[in-house]
């Protein structure tokens, strides 16, 4: 087909070979999907080349010019038929020694004698299938790629929520440490005030009593003075009156510097950081155990401080490799290698909790088994069990229902305990060469909380 017929072939505004020609009034024909676009862009419906409107939203299909566009297309597809380069015949086998393709002729020439053939759609269906294995490790690794930049994104909004969530938490921390501070600062300056105040009233009372006196004792004195600078006659008349009111006013004892009239600063000054810590210590609860959110399973759901666990809808977190994915259990943030350690857990009415310690290593992906890893004490379905790592899981004789219950872990002995909190219910040996964290866990919507304990932080006695 000539140049100048082809040119005839090409959408103006694509510049492809019309696909799903239309024709408008004006005679131009579009590709249909390029004069949709067109007109999207415009506010009237206008032939793109000599701007006329057109009258019909939906133009009718050009059928001569798709038959024509697709007989070029059939005809250039055969006209692009391989052929060889040394003879110009069609290439018809596929040279099995040199593995390229060749025509007839190249099969009978010495270059290829005593060579393999086979048919070039046979040859080409095998080494197809031969680059299918190979690309399929690719493929699979593309998708592996993919699936985890889209776990990354899903982690990075995770983290940005997270960010969200514990900047509140603190803010609303300190906001009541704010609180606490000012109403302490003010309560503090109330007591110094009220000192100030009672010191005043009792200086002032003295002070009456002796500017009564001081008033009294001048009057005394100024007359008399007045009678000595009197004249003799004058003076000896009065003087038997003058010395009576003398000797008649009663003296007052010799006033005193009064004890404990200034104001204790020791009292209110001495160790006042140390004081309000200690109250604020008093005011304030310690939780043995904090929860690490990083672990729970999607089901379970935490409290705001991290302290108490219950299962509750389904939570969107990215399956990080810390986090339980199948059993329904949480770890506490800090694991224990040394020590004595206890925490207290308010079990309530739960139907279903478990408890215990595993060490960091633990399986967190797919089924545990009999609890793979962890020493633990569950209660479920109305019975008591306990299992370790080297044992099955056993039956305990409890008869009546838990509904608090002591953790305990020695690390220096190796034991593990659970008491009713304070009579011993069940312990094992628990020895490992990793840390062990505290576990806890359940499949009821009822609260398992992790009671906080009375600790005091300083101590001012000696």
């Amino acid at each position: 087909m000539a140049s100048g017929s082809e040119a005839n072939l090409h959408c103006p505004v694509c510049c492809d070979i019309f696909k799903d020609p239309v024709l408008l009034s004006c005679s131009h024909s579009f590709c249909k999907v390029c004069l949709r676009r067109w007109w999207r862009s415009k506010e009237a419906l206008e032939c793109p080349v000599c701007k006329r409107i057109s009258g019909k939203k939906h133009p009718p299909c050009n059928l001569a010019l798709k038959n024509l566009c697709e007989a070029f297309l059939l005809e250039s597809d055969q006209k692009s038929e391989a052929l060889c380069r040394l003879h110009s015949e069609k290439l018809k086998l596929f040279c099995l020694d040199h593995q390229e393709p060749v025509c007839l002729i190249c099969r009978d020439s010495e270059n290829h004698a005593n060579h393999k053939f086979r048919p070039v759609d046979e040859a080409a269906r095998d080494c197809r299938d031969k680059l299918q294995k190979h690309l399929r490790p690719l493929q699979e690794k593309l998708k592996l790629l993919k699936q985890t930049k889209g776990n990354y994104t899903r982690t990075t909004e995770h983290v940005k929520v997270q960010a969200q969530d514990t900047k509140k938490q603190i803010k609303k921390q300190f906001k009541r440490l704010h609180k606490f501070l000012e109403e302490e600062e003010k309560a503090r300056i109330a007591a110094v005030s009220a000192e100030e105040r009672q010191k005043r009233e009792v200086l002032m009372e003295k002070m009456e009593v002796l500017r009564r006196e001081i008033a009294a004792l001048s009057q005394i004195i100024r007359a008399t003075e007045e009678e000595l600078r009197a004249e003799d006659t004058f003076f000896l008349n009065n003087y038997k009156v003058t010395v009576d009111q003398v000797q008649e006013h009663p003296l007052m004892g010799d006033p005193e510097l009064l004890l404990g009239v200034l104001l204790d600063q020791a009292k209110h000054l001495g160790n006042l950081t140390f004081n309000i810590l200690n109250k604020m210590a008093e005011a304030s609860s310690y939780t043995p155990v904090i929860l690490d959110p990083n672990t729970a399973h999607p089901r379970l759901n935490l409290s705001e401080d991290l302290s108490g666990v219950k299962q509750g809808r389904t939570v969107e977190c990215p399956n990080n490799p810390e986090r339980f994915d199948s059993f329904c259990i949480t770890l506490g943030s800090q694991g224990f290698n040394s020590g004595v350690h206890s925490w207290e857990v308010e079990l309530g009415h739960s139907s279903h909790w478990i408890l215990g310690v595993a060490p960091e290593s633990v399986q967190r992906k797919g089924h545990l088994g009999s609890h793979s890893g962890l020493w633990t004490m569950e209660f479920c379905k109305g019975k008591y069990k306990a299992s370790s790592p080297s044992n099955s899981v056993s039956v305990l004789s409890v008869w009546n229902r838990i509904k608090r219950i002591r953790v305990c872990l020695d690390c220096d002995t190796g034991v593990l305990s659970f008491s009713d909190p304070n009579s011993l219910i069940y312990s094992n040996s628990c020895t490992s060469t990793e840390a062990l964290f505290p576990v806890i866990g359940t499949s009821d919507k009822r609260l398992l909380k992790i009671l906080p304990e009375t600790i005091i932080l300083l101590n001012n006695t000696c």
